[in-house]
């Protein structure tokens, strides 16, 4: 006969293994909602969503790591919601904004029948397009790399910063001005770069809350924090976000520094430097756990 406690074991095991991926379902929803926004022409809503498919985000692989219920279909489902939340939301949102072409008065391509295609159009193109390779990159190497810090700015924090300049804009309730295209134009190709360089940029949530002996109360804070956050979001996210984003140019000379420190450190001032031929091959961090982005 079979165990009734096994099952009811078994039965709950799947019950949490399907908590992560909810919170992945519920970023993939706010993301989706994001886009029926902007193309209703609430751009402040939309750009609220994403800020929540964002919050979800940080909960689906936090939820998952502390319950220990990561698996490789959460990671490629994550990434698979990460780039409608994170890429395709945020493209449209920028792009019917202010980057339109009767708001941005650029074009750059003219087609066989003599239409144009706007700079717009291809500002936020590149965002997406950007968006999907740095997620693509990051599935590939996410064994190898230090769990503390991310290469390139994550996706979220792209998108984050679309929508923070939106809500910044809209944070007068009176505000009647059109957004400056140009400097959106230029912002959107920045992100959409920095999404792809080789800059550090820190992992919050591995380091706030992964890392720490209380990670349940740390979450719980966590949230609170944010929904305070969220009542002075049009104030508040705006000048943080510039400060995150512009983090990566400070992070990534001093972990330069310190891995130069360490070599010097480990093979000392007599010894001269191992042969590139004698290293050995790098070996891939457990990837039972991968911090999702």
């Amino acid at each position: 006969m079979s165990n009734p406690k096994k099952k009811v074991r078994g039965h709950n095991r799947r019950a949490i293994y399907i908590l992560p991926n909810l919170f992945t379902t519920l970023s993939l929803l706010f993301g989706f909602y994001s886009m029926i926004c902007s193309i209703n022409g609430r751009f402040a809503a939309a750009a609220g969503a994403i800020l929540l498919a964002a919050i979800m985000d940080a909960l689906d692989g936090t939820v998952a790591r502390m319950t220990d219920t990561t698996s490789r279909f959460g990671l490629e489902y994550d990434s698979l919601c990460d780039l409608v939340s994170f890429g395709v939301a945020p493209s449209i949102l920028v792009f019917l904004w202010a980057l339109r072409p009767d708001k941005l008065d650029l074009t750059a391509l003219v087609t066989p029948e003599g239409k144009t295609i706007s700079l717009g159009a291809m500002a936020a193109f590149v965002f997406l397009a950007c968006g999907a390779l740095r997620l693509a990159r990051f599935n590939v190497f996410a064994g190898f790399r230090d769990p503390g810090f991310f290469q390139g700015l994550p996706i979220p924090a792209g998108a984050g910063v679309i929508a923070s300049v939106v809500l910044w804009h809209y944070r007068v309730p009176q505000q009647v001005l059109s957004p400056n295209s140009f400097l959106i134009l230029g912002l959107t190709v920045v992100v959409a770069f920095l999404m792809v360089s080789n800059l550090d940029y820190f992992s919050l949530k591995h380091r706030i809350i992964v890392k720490n002996n209380h990670p349940f109360e740390t979450l719980a804070v966590f949230v609170v924090i944010l929904a305070v956050a969220i009542i002075k979001v049009k104030t508040i996210l705006f000048p943080l976000a510039v400060i995150y984003l512009t983090s990566g140019f400070i992070v990534t000379p001093i972990r330069a520094i310190q891995r130069r420190s360490s070599l010097g450190l480990v093979g000392g001032p007599d010894q001269p430097p191992k042969d590139a031929d004698d290293s050995p091959e790098p070996k891939p961090e457990s990837s039972s756990a991968p911090d999702q982005e």
